[in-house]
């Protein structure tokens, strides 16, 4: 198993078929709707932003999207996430950010036609697309918003390239992902090549590790119940529970986890 999984994070295009097919196979497992988040939560011990109690079970995950999302002000604005997954991030933007409208693109059908069953909240929609060929128009976008999604793509290049296209003149990129260590420069400067200006940089690797301490154990709860013997392994990798080489893989410090925020030109 160990060796499949460092084949997958040498290989971006078995990553992306690798984990595409997880993310269908997630919307399989899930019959019950249970999972709204997959990322790896953030907490920084400040005073705890107010939630809805039905979204109080989600607060470590929902606490990174308000972490990125909330670097500009997206009230009135037109949001785009690439990589919205399950829904409930775009879901908590558009409530508790107030954009005028919300859309979220995704490459899995299936968290696709899930969201769409299951949020529905004026303003907010999701489309079926890739993050390398988005299906949308020019200068589309006040903002695009891209959590915990990009390690999964093929070209990182390619993707920002989509993502300073949709945006309108002065758009804001907004993203947090994780990387080896070793290849943070390289992403920064594939940022900045593609005409993007950093405003924002923050390496939050202790804050992801926090939030794992506090998800760890309902995570692996939710992979026995859901997840075949034989395959909990994997799963158990994907959420970086305790004891994975992956969670070590942060501990260490040999993958750091960044939060970035940036702007197209004015024009």
């Amino acid at each position: 198993m160990e060796a499949a999984i460092s084949l997958l994070d040498r290989s971006p295009v078995l990553r992306r078929t690798i984990n595409r097919i997880f993310y269908q196979y997630l919307a399989f497992l899930d019959k019950q709707g249970e999972v709204h988040l997959m990322n790896y939560g953030y907490a920084d011990g400040s005073p705890l932003m107010r939630l809805e109690s039905a979204d109080e079970p989600d607060r470590l995950c929902l606490q990174l999207y308000h972490r990125v999302a909330s670097a500009t002000d997206l009230h009135g604005k037109d949001v785009l996430e690439v990589g919205s997954g399950r829904g409930g991030g775009a879901s908590y933007v558009h409530r508790y950010l107030g954009p005028k409208r919300t859309t979220g693109v995704d490459y899995a059908q299936r968290s696709v036609v899930f969201c769409q069953r299951t949020h529905r909240v004026p303003g907010l929609v999701f489309h079926h697309g890739d993050a390398e060929d988005l299906p949308f128009g020019a200068s589309q976008f006040d903002a695009v918003l891209n959590v915990e999604s990009s390690h999964c793509y093929g070209s990182m290049a390619r993707f920002l390239d989509e993502v300073v296209r949709v945006l309108k003149p002065g758009g804001h990129f907004l993203w947090a992902d994780f990387r080896p260590a070793g290849e943070v420069a390289a992403l920064l400067e594939t940022v900045t090549d593609s005409g993007l200006a950093i405003k924002e940089q923050e390496t939050i690797t202790d804050n992801i590790l926090a939030a794992l301490d506090g998800l760890s154990a309902r995570n692996r709860a939710l992979i026995d119940r859901a997840v075949p013997r034989p395959l909990r392994p994997l799963f158990y990798r994907f959420a970086a529970v305790d004891g994975t080489t992956l969670r070590d893989r942060f501990t260490s410090g040999e993958l750091t986890y960044l939060r970035i925020a940036a702007v197209t030109p004015a024009g």
